[in-house]
């Protein structure tokens, strides 16, 4: 994406952002493939200012302190920077650095000479984050029929448990009373059948389908290791670059799902009800989660994350609805490794591995309202291969790059 590093400044007095900012940016670069570490430039970290009243007493910079002294402290180093605070002149002195300013919460921004693909992702990223108090929820489907089997993909119907956690999830959300939930799933059945028992209207989006097995859709684990060893070896080697021929990685799902991650920083409360690698790769955002340790995170049939941006991270409430469900989740390999692989296939112009030999592009092997059909099966290659419930207020927060 680029060949040259870029330097990203955030300055302003106290309490505008820069700690929000900063966490939530480096946290998406790196999400999306932009390695990106965040280095403070003080001896001390920035306070986060929640309200005009409110201030976050567990602040690195005032550990045990009560509220009103904290407040009284804050405000009086505020009013000390102001004394020495030089803002940005765009109109003159600083008209050719490359800068966005963010202003009054975001109410207005000035984006001044941005030059490439990187600082254009930032400003975009920045356009949409908010700092209002809200939570996103995260589950996947009741079980489904292909869960029961052991199958992945394809697109069947809900289990009777599945069936059952529908209506627990129902009860939950009732007695969660959230304010203004919008409920968001995939276009496959699954999902669909599992938000239609809730009562509530519900979004259909495509991006939110699971992952693209390619030809090995509908297939058991066992299955695929019998059928295309090779296949199989390779994904446990490198489970997050690895592509299903005919199908997609981890690395391509992070990047259709990018879309999602920009509307649920827009959003208030939003509940989103998913697949398996679809929920890994969000959690893997919202929790800071690297590339490697993505395709391995667990989560569970019939339980439901709480996220709750916060100033410095992300807090997580866990809720076992009760209902039983088969177990998915496969540990990672013992003895797997990047540096164990050898060089493999790489599609021109890109540093991501193939799988193998024949790339084209399937659609899935069922969908609704269509029969299931048999999929053309690649030759393989005979070659073998041996990898915030506190927020900040942002008044004139400005981003440099350098």
């Amino acid at each position: 994406m680029t060949n040259s590093p870029t330097v990203i400044v955030l300055i302003g007095l106290p309490a505008r952002g820069k700690t929000y900012i900063s966490k939530k940016l480096t946290r998406y670069l790196n999400w999306i493939g932009v390695p990106t570490k965040a280095v403070t430039s003080c001896l001390f970290h920035n306070i986060t200012l929640i309200s005009s009243q409110d201030v976050k007493v567990s602040s690195p910079d005032y550990p045990e302190r009560d509220r009103e002294s904290v407040m009284e402290d804050f405000l009086k180093r505020i009013e000390c920077y102001k004394v020495t605070y030089q803002p940005l002149d765009p109109d003159d002195h600083d008209k050719d650095l490359s800068f966005i300013q963010v202003i009054n919460v975001g109410q207005r921004f000035l984006v001044n000479h941005v030059q490439d693909y990187i600082q254009s992702k930032i400003v975009y990223y920045l356009m949409n984050i908010h700092v209002q108090k809200h939570s996103i929820y995260l589950c996947r489907h009741g079980e489904s029929q292909h869960n029961v089997q052991g199958c992945i993909g394809g697109d069947s119907e809900l289990s009777s448990r599945g069936k059952q956690f529908s209506k627990a999830l129902r009860g939950f959300l009732e007695d969660q009373k959230i304010p203004d939930l919008k409920v968001w799933t995939s276009q496959l059945r699954r999902t669909i059948q599992t938000a239609e028992e809730l009562g509530v209207p519900y979004e259909q989006w495509k991006i939110l389908n699971e992952i693209d097995a390619g030809i090995c859709e509908e297939m058991t684990y066992e299955k695929i290791k019998e059928t295309y060893p090779d296949e199989y070896s390779l994904r446990d080697q490198d489970k997050y670059h690895y592509r299903y021929p005919g199908g997609e990685s981890y690395q391509d799902l992070v990047q259709r799902l990018e879309p999602v991650i920009m509307e649920l920083e827009r959003q208030g409360n939003v509940l989103v009800i998913c697949h398996q690698a679809v929920m890994r790769c969000l959690l893997a955002y919202f929790l800071d989660k690297s590339a490697d340790d993505l395709p391995y995170l667990k989560c569970p049939l019939h339980v439901v994350l709480k996220l709750t941006p916060v100033a410095y991270g992300c807090k997580v409430d866990i809720f076992d609805l009760k209902v039983e469900a088969v177990n998915t989740h496969r540990d990672r390999p013992l003895g797997s490794s990047r540096q164990a692989v050898l060089p493999t296939l790489l599609r021109r112009n890109s540093f991501t591995p193939l799988s193998s030999q024949d790339q084209v592009k399937r659609p899935r092997l069922f969908s609704v309202g269509n029969p299931p059909r048999l999929a053309s099966v690649p030759a393989l290659s005979t070659t073998r291969f041996p990898e915030a419930e506190e927020s900040e207020e942002m008044n004139e927060s400005q981003v440099s790059f350098g």
